[in-house]
């Protein structure tokens, strides 16, 4: 890279933002080494700041045993193995190439940075449903990475298995438990709502933004991908594509969802309750 490539990736990388001075976005450079980089930097962007903060000040214990963090990296190793042996046999890439594409594609989405290095809509149709799912997770709480957050989905998959204990154990006093501390009830309820508003939220703009965009994969990945401020959709908003053709009242809508995600919905939609007002 030039000196002004790598300054502009350097912000936006640590920023989750994903701009590339780029059309082909990372895909442009095929060293192996900057997306290596860019991979190391992304991973780092999407952690909780704070787990920086005392990594840097040698106390890597703290770090290792947060839960959160390590949710995080299962994610990933477990999301990158699943499309990495997907592409080994589906396609006809070479061992670190596929390996390469699996580990680039999945930080970027799961940190909701949006760079691209392959198009993950020419690989087989089970790899781009796996590719999808990713929109739905996020980045680490205190971090630059968007979506719904890594802890509310540790939260939400405890709680579904605890209730499940609840049930064989009626009588059991079984609580929710995160970094070795139980979780009040407040907060696991937070977590229910904004999980039950986000996907309704989901559904009823990807039904509006099909009046806009007729292609109903389309439709659901520039949802999706607006909502989690991500980049890359699905169809004709792909990770080879842009939004420049989108009509101007779907680039409203969409920068609508952009903002009501990233500000993590409630803060938006309180705007909206009258009892906001009255007060």
């Amino acid at each position: 890279m030039t000196l002004f490539d790598s300054v502009n990736h350097s912000l936006t990388t640590m920023a989750t933002g994903g701009y590339s001075t780029k059309q082909a976005s990372i895909a442009y450079w095929s060293s192996p080494y900057i997306q290596y980089v860019i991979i190391f930097f992304m991973f780092l962007a999407g952690t909780n700041f704070t787990l920086s903060y005392l990594a840097i000040h040698g106390k890597f214990d703290k770090v290792f045993k947060n839960e959160e963090f390590k949710y995080y990296i299962l994610f990933i190793v477990g999301f990158t193995a699943i499309i990495f042996s997907g592409l080994l046999i589906s396609t006809q890439l070479g061992f670190e190439l596929a390996f390469r594409d699996a580990l680039f594609q999945v930080v970027s989405i799961i940190t909701t940075t949006g760079f691209a290095t392959a198009d993950y809509l020419t690989w087989t149709p089970f790899l781009t449903i796996i590719i999808f799912a990713l929109f739905f997770f996020g980045g680490s709480a205190g971090s630059t990475g968007g979506g719904i957050k890594i802890m509310r989905v540790v939260l939400l998959l405890k709680n579904s298995y605890y209730e499940l204990r609840r049930l064989l154990h009626p009588n059991a006093v079984i609580p929710v438990r995160f970094n070795r501390r139980a979780v009040s009830e407040h907060i696991i309820t937070n977590v229910l709502a904004f999980f039950m508003f986000y996907f309704i939220i989901f559904f009823l703009s990807t039904i509006v933004y099909t009046l806009i965009e007729p292609d109903l994969e389309s439709a659901m990945g520039a949802v999706a991908t607006s909502l989690g401020n991500i980049g890359p959709g699905l169809g004709n908003v792909g990770p080879a594509e842009n939004f420049h053709h989108v009509h101007p009242a779907g680039k409203w809508f969409l920068a609508f969802l952009m903002l009501l995600g990233r500000l993590e919905l409630f803060t938006v939609l309180v705007l909206f309750s009258p009892a906001f007002w009255r007060k």
